[in-house]
């Protein structure tokens, strides 16, 4: 058996196996790096443009979901298309409010759908009562509210859900959304739930709770 010492000086670049690195940009773009002695080779690779997608996908699959409340649940497409995991939790209801997914099991489930657009001048707010009611229909059962990744459009209705009809003071709700779903993202449309809790005629308490939700709204809008 060769020592240490014999292998290393035994060693030759030759016997070492070329590798290829397939590098994606943030954009989309692949880029094919190839090692050769101790110079590089950088290729871009050609993708069709009926393929690009402009960004990085994630093929894995979300399935985790949020416990929020015993009949109300967080997660993504992902858990909402997964016979298995809704089983698992027993649901009953599912709130779709992504954008361009349809829904997977509509003879087996009660759906509501709205189709929400994640982007910043997205009227998120004006969408808040409607899926409020289909929650509380479905509070005898378990209601699984989901968007695309169900880290923006769902965790905002979720919270405004929780302030409108169980009178949650903001940072209290995001923070207990949070524990439900850590990776939840504090973005534009949380933040504008925020607000949410100023204009309805059912937070009695808003006096009492201004210089703590001022200081956490300035806390999210550090992060």
């Amino acid at each position: 058996m060769q020592s240490l010492a014999q292998e290393i000086k035994s060693f030759s670049k030759a016997n070492l196996r070329k590798q290829c690195t397939r590098v994606t940009t943030l954009s989309g773009r692949r880029i094919i790096e190839t090692w050769k002695g101790s110079t590089v080779r950088v290729v871009e690779e050609t993708v069709q443009p009926e393929t690009a997608c402009g960004y990085v996908q994630d093929n894995n699959w979300d399935l985790q979901v949020g416990y929020v409340k015993p009949y109300l649940l967080l997660g993504s497409q992902d858990a909402a298309h997964d016979f298995g995991t809704l089983r698992k939790y027993k649901v009953t209801h599912i709130l779709n409010v992504a954008y361009g997914v349809e829904n997977a099991f509509p003879d087996l489930f009660i759906y509501k759908t709205l189709s929400i657009l994640d982007l910043p001048d997205t009227d998120i707010i004006s969408h808040i009562e409607e899926c409020a009611q289909f929650i509380e229909q479905a509070k005898k059962g378990v209601v699984l509210v989901h968007c695309n990744s169900g880290v923006s459009r769902s965790v905002s209705v979720v919270i405004g859900y929780l302030m409108l009809k169980g009178n949650q003071p903001f940072g209290d709700t995001f923070a207990l959304v949070k524990s439900a779903r850590p990776n939840m993202l504090t973005c534009f449309n949380v933040q504008k739930t925020h607000y949410f809790s100023n204009t309805v005629h059912y937070c009695r308490h808003t006096h009492t709770h201004d210089a703590q939700n001022s200081a956490f709204e300035q806390s999210i809008a550090n992060t």
